[in-house]
């Protein structure tokens, strides 16, 4: 007999949900866990947040699967008509949520996220050389702590408080258990091979897209390859990078704040 792989169903998706008000998620990403939002969440009393540690990061069990049954599990996990951020991989997470479960999310924001992160050079796609991430995927199994470090370096490229932003990013990393080698493999594939561009502009919810002028891994010479229409907006963060709510915090949420009080009251 062929023995079955077990699926790996998670317990159940760790959400720290705090305040009062309409339903925003908050989605991380690669390599980090919720806690990259906790300034973020205690910024915004007069919302219900609800902060996620992505399947095997953080404290939540990791799933087998690819991104589509990430996204299963969070919505079932999560309240409806919620208004979903996303940051990095949590964006496209986000992203493939609005297009699966249009019905069922009230809106989309995403922070220097992309629908394609890969560069396709005969395309004119500018995003991740993808030998930097094979190079991230190879060196996983050899020493972890340090792969993840080194990303968050490369996150906090560009900006003025490049130093700060990555002490700030690994402390959030360290405050809760370490991802799985599994999630992270499924995230860098995901980043590597995921392609969204041709379904994106069929989101027929109401889009602001966050960016960072200096990001290094999310160009802005993508904005003027993404679809337009009166429900998307974009702001663009002239001093950001990769981690504009850490870098740039009050920046972000002014910008952030205007566009739900706009949509989600």
């Amino acid at each position: 007999m062929t023995p079955v792989t077990p699926t790996i169903i998670p317990a159940s998706v760790h959400v720290q949900t705090q305040g009062q008000g309409p339903e925003l998620v908050l989605l991380h990403g690669w390599g980090v866990n919720g806690g990259v939002f906790s300034a973020v969440q205690e910024a915004l009393p007069e919302y219900r947040t609800h902060v996620v540690d992505l399947p095997g990061f953080g404290l939540s069990p990791p799933l087998a699967g690819g991104l589509d049954a990430w996204v299963d599990a969070l919505v079932q996990a999560l309240p409806a008509n919620a208004i979903w951020l996303g940051w990095s991989l949590g964006g496209l997470v986000a992203t493939q949520a609005a297009l699966r479960y249009p019905s069922q999310i009230k809106g989309l924001v995403t922070i220097a996220s992309s629908p394609c992160f890969i560069a396709k050079k005969e395309q004119g796609w500018p995003g991740i050389a993808p030998a930097v991430l094979s190079q991230f995927g190879a060196e996983l199994g050899q020493d972890l702590p340090r792969t993840i470090e080194r990303f968050l370096a490369i996150q906090a490229m560009g900006s003025a408080t490049a130093k700060a932003d990555i002490k700030q990013l690994k402390d959030f990393v360290l405050s809760r258990p370490l991802a799985s080698p599994m999630a992270l493999t499924q995230g860098l594939a995901m980043l590597h091979d995921i392609d969204l561009r041709s379904q994106i502009g069929q989101i027929p919810l109401p889009w602001l897209r966050l960016w960072g002028r200096l990001d290094g891994l999310v160009p802005r010479g993508l904005l003027p390859l993404m679809p337009t229409g009166e429900h998307m907006s974009d702001v663009v963060l002239a001093k950001a990078s990769h981690a504009p709510f850490i870098s740039h915090q009050e920046e972000c949420l002014q910008a952030l704040r205007a566009w739900l009080t706009r949509y989600h009251h």
